[in-house]
């Protein structure tokens, strides 16, 4: 996909958090054109948590770089293109410890972002992150290893494939027109299956009874990322995004 790297990172830390979702409430969560990507009947929708370290534009050295811990709430989609269909996530809210990613995020940085305060208590093994903003909390705890198990996907390889096939991210833009997508790449891409020990996100917590059902999770470490902001999108992509979900 064409586009200019515009942010380089080193991944300290991602959680990626699967739910199985009613498709009928999924779609109510992601404006057109996308729809709701559904593996055996059901949209995936999740949290990723991701703690970055080395932040900085695609030109810089990595000493000049920043930390940050962040939140995004995603919904997987599909959309149409030059005759194809396309896969990705729609992400209703970002969330970032960094006040940098808040201040020019949609301008400088990609995607709008919201300020929140983060918690961590981490070991080799284990994750335990809370993060709280208005209108929005996460908490989890996670363990790395261990049986993989999941209703959506067979293996953790099969999560992980999912998840980087679907690397281009849509965002509401900053001034409501449409979405605006960044798409995450990595050359050293790798993940570990995990067990969710404990879970509580205020997001889906808030859907009907019974629409979001936690599936599994995946763990990825020490891996240098980069996001590249795609260019020649269709205009389609530029209608006007619902309003952002909140909970």
């Amino acid at each position: 996909m064409s586009g200019f790297a515009t942010l380089r990172a080193q991944l300290r830390r991602r959680i990626l958090v699967s739910y199985r979702v009613d498709p009928v409430v999924a779609q109510d969560l992601v404006p057109e054109p996308f729809r709701p990507q559904l593996i055996d009947g059901s949209a995936v929708a999740g949290v990723c948590i991701i703690g970055l370290t080395s932040v900085r534009p695609g030109w810089f050295r990595p000493r000049v770089g920043f930390r940050t811990e962040n939140v995004a709430h995603r919904i997987g989609v599909e959309w149409d293109e030059d005759g194809e269909i396309k896969t990705g996530v729609y992400i209703t809210e970002r969330h970032s410890s960094s006040l940098l990613p808040v201040l020019a995020g949609g301008r400088l940085f990609p995607g709008v972002q919201k300020h929140a305060r983060f918690t961590l208590d981490e070991t080799a093994s284990r994750y335990r992150v809370r993060m709280s903003a208005p209108g929005t909390n996460v908490a989890v705890d996670v363990r790395v290893g261990g049986d993989f198990a999941s209703t959506l996907f067979d293996s953790v390889e099969s999560a992980s494939t999912f998840y980087r096939q679907g690397a281009v991210g849509w965002s509401p833009r900053r001034d409501g027109n449409g979405a605006e997508p960044v798409e995450l790449t990595s050359e050293a891409w790798a993940a570990e299956g995990g067990e969710v020990l404990s879970l509580q996100s205020s997001f889906f917590d808030a859907l009907p009874a019974g629409s979001a059902i936690l599936d599994s999770v995946i763990v990825m470490r020490d891996i240098p990322f980069f996001w590249d902001i795609p260019t020649g999108r269709p205009d389609a992509i530029a209608r006007p995004a619902a309003e952002p979900v909140t909970a």
